[in-house]
């Protein structure tokens, strides 16, 4: 093979590697087996040899240290199965460019993974349906049928985002970062992997925590850590080799237009924040998640087994690539030194002497997250040069429904200053007017009724006045509690069925209350529930922040931006859009890839873009954490100008996916679910529908008077009004709900 590309940079990894005893026995097993579903001799993809060499019993050893024999054996079937299939597609359709015959070969296999398994199973024909057929048996007897359907739609997802990378091989088309992190979870299958370490822990994630968000961001932090330092060991094998395009140090090579070397130690820095938000989701998020459902000892002993296995996992499949002829790894293979002079020893046994190093290399990163020191005078901050392709024109209604929302506004008390009302005060009626959110309604909705139009640009003034509000009258005192208590009140007030058991007090919970009422009322059920998830996914992201305010802690740059889609409401004002659409969509279109990445690519941009706009207002006046240049700048370590360029150019990378989705992916999708006339006249109306909230947002921005130096100088200077006044209530433990706070002026 030709010389590396690159060196190999130093790793973080806090956890030393523990092989299981039984490994020879998985190593005689797991060939047989292979030999039995005619994996080696016979397929034209492996002999021999290369099974021994690629070690994949090593792997799961490794991987899984703490299970009995039967177990390892049965684990290591599923990697031999997983490779093979990798190799298998590889050799048939990627080398060839057969989407046809691809996408046929993949709609059998699910066939293979019964949730009923009584009925049996087709026919194989190839020995990845044998391999599936075999190990599906072995594996659910075991399990619940919560399990198995977790694990279906993982294997199901890496199996069919095989497509997606022979796509972009057939195009020649290398993603964009956010894309790719995203799509490779599927592809790369650590969410696969993570269903396979609660079979192996014997310790299922209670599925009334399965789909929570401090589950998620270990599933996907986990995934993350395993994708990206495979992409470092295989780069070689699989850029230069095979051809691939789907590796995160080529794709930021090509993102940044940097050298392999400098892609690499960047791909390395994103592993290590990815290891870290493991640990903090699991140390900080995990334990209150437990309390707060009320989970028994066992179910909380079991997650908490499961959270052990995804962290063997991830030191020992650091091992494992030190070791298999599979991967690039001639400076740090088994006896040979690890690169940086705190490495420590290496070799077999010798993971845990290397903790030091590794622990201490990454300190100073780790430290700058969480010593961010407030309000640092920035200044006016220089726009880009926005890539937008389209327009559109601005609802007629505009000026109507600029003083509707005024008098709605005094209606619900969001104007009115209240002594003993927590952030009573907020806004002004200046400050509402020059926020203008008539104006980024008009822009999203052009063809709206006034009666929509009006309805969009109050719950436009509800979202911005509540994430206002956390911040000031949570973020300031700490009171997390008080955050919660009103959050759950406000949870009440958006009953799927009946009417809310609760009657609203603050100013918040009574324009909730209004609004739901006119939005979800004449909704039918399942659409109602749609709504509400949308809405609460956006009041628990603003629990995110408050929590990340009070720890002073800059979020890490993939946990960002997955969560700003949801402080910004994306998902609310989108889901306004799509239920004005017929219903002649079935719900898996919706839920389709391209239309998944559809909705990220467009949230991501209009996101980033607030980011941009608002900088100085978030980071001068209000001394957030959550900003998307911020970010960058606290995990790149470099300056602000720096910062922006690499923002602006994520911005126009997920413009240009989102008119490669539009104008590749989305014809196909169309023709791939049958979709009738009507079907596809309002997808394609949801599709502009989004166009219209991406151009009508940057209109906003650049028209409001929420953002420049002028208006955040006025609206932030002092006033006549006490910005602080006496505290009143109960005080001390259980209280502070009910406590009056700190009136909030001057905001």
């Amino acid at each position: 093979m030709a010389p590396q590309p690159f060196q190999l940079p130093d790793f973080y990894m806090p956890y030393p590697a523990r092989l299981n005893p039984h490994l020879e026995s998985a190593r005689e097993h797991s060939k047989a087996w292979a030999r039995e579903m005619v994996m080696i001799e016979g397929s034209g993809i492996w002999d021999e040899d290369d099974f021994d060499r690629h070690d994949y019993a090593l792997l799961c050893s490794y991987t899984h240290p703490d299970c009995d024999a039967a177990e390892l054996a049965l684990i290591t079937d599923w990697y031999v199965w997983v490779f093979f299939f990798d190799d298998h597609f590889l050799d048939i359709f990627k080398r060839s460019g057969d989407l046809v015959g691809g996408k046929a070969y993949l709609d059998r296999l699910p066939a293979y993974m019964p949730l009923d398994d009584s009925r049996g199973y087709p026919e194989p024909t190839n020995a990845v349906e044998a391999g599936l057929a075999d190990l599906w048996a072995r594996s659910v007897p075991a399990m619940s049928m919560d399990w198995r359907k977790r694990f279906a739609v993982a294997t199901k997802a890496l199996l069919d985002e095989s497509m997606w990378e022979l796509a972009n091989i057939n195009e020649g088309r290398i993603s964009n970062p956010i894309e790719y992190l995203a799509m490779r979870r599927k592809v790369g299958g650590a969410p696969w992997s993570a269903g396979l370490v609660e079979h192996a822990a014997g310790a299922e994630v209670p599925a009334v925590i399965a789909a929570s968000r401090p589950m998620e961001v270990l599933r996907d932090s986990f995934s993350d850590g395993v994708h990206l330092r495979n992409d470092l060991f295989s780069y070689q094998r699989e850029v230069e080799v095979e051809g691939e395009l789907s590796n995160g140090i080529l794709v930021l090579e090509k993102f940044l237009n940097c050298s392999t070397q400098e892609a690499a130690e960047r791909v390395n820095d994103l592993l290590t924040s990815r290891l870290q938000q493991f640990e903090h989701t699991a140390l900080t998020e995990v334990p209150m998640l437990l309390a707060e459902h009320g989970l028994d000892a066992r179910a909380a002993a079991d997650v908490f087994a499961y959270v052990k296995g995804l962290q063997d996992w991830q030191s020992g499949g650091h091992e494992w690539h030190l070791r298999s002829s599979r991967y690039m790894n001639e400076s740090a293979g088994a006896g040979a030194p690890l690169p940086g002079f705190l490495s420590g020893p290496s070799g077999l046994g010798t993971s845990a002497a290397r903790l030091f190093g590794s622990v201490a290399r990454t300190m100073p990163a780790r430290l700058r997250s969480f010593t961010r020191t407030p309000f640092e005078q920035v200044g006016p901050t220089e726009l880009p040069d926005f890539y937008m392709p389209f327009s559109n024109a601005l609802s007629p209604h505009l000026d109507r429904s600029r003083e509707h929302v005024v008098e709605w506004a005094h209606r619900m008390g969001l104007l009115d200053l209240v002594p003993g009302v927590p952030g009573s005060g907020l806004w002004t009626e200046e400050k509402l007017r020059a926020y203008d959110f008539a104006l980024c309604s008009a822009g999203i909705h052009p063809d709206a009724t006034l009666e929509q139009l009006d309805l969009t640009t109050a719950w436009l003034t509800w979202g911005t006045w509540g994430d206002d509000l956390y911040p000031l009258v949570y973020g300031r005192t700490g009171d997390i509690l008080g955050a919660k208590h009103l959050h759950n009140r406000m949870l009440d007030l958006m009953p799927v069925e009946g009417a809310s058991a609760i009657t609203p007090l603050h100013p918040i919970e009574v324009s909730l209350d209004d609004l739901w009422r006119r939005t979800a009322g004449p909704m039918p059920v399942e659409s109602r529930r749609s709504f509400r998830d949308a809405v609460e996914q956006m009041l628990e992201s603003w629990l995110w922040e408050l929590a990340n305010q009070i720890q002073n802690h800059i979020p890490d740059p993939v946990d960002y931006i997955e969560m700003r889609r949801k402080t910004f409401g994306s998902d609310l004002t989108r889901a306004l859009a799509r239920l004005s659409r017929g219903h002649s969509i079935p719900a898996e279109v919706f839920a389709s890839t391209p239309i998944v990445e559809l909705e990220a690519a467009a949230a991501d941009y209009s996101t980033m873009m607030n980011d941009v706009f608002s900088y100085q207002k978030e980071i001068q006046f209000e001394g957030e954490l959550h900003n998307a240049i911020l970010v960058v700048q606290n995990f790149l370590d470099c300056d602000r100008h720096q910062a922006l360029d690499i923002v602006s150019d994520l911005m126009t990378s997920r413009m240009k996916q989102f008119e490669h989705l539009t104008e590749i992916e989305l014809p196909a999708l169309l023709d791939e679910f049958g979709l009738d006339g009507q079907a596809r006249r309002e997808l394609e109306g949801y599709v502009q529908e989004i166009r219209h909230w991406m151009y009508g947002i940057l209109v906003w921005h650049a028209e409001c008077d929420r953002y420049n130096e002028a208006a955040l100088l006025r609206h932030f200077a002092p006033t006549t009004t006490p910005i602080r006044q006496p505290l009143g209530g109960p005080t001390g433990l259980g209280t502070s709900a009910a406590r009056v706070l700190e009136l909030i002026g001057g905001s």
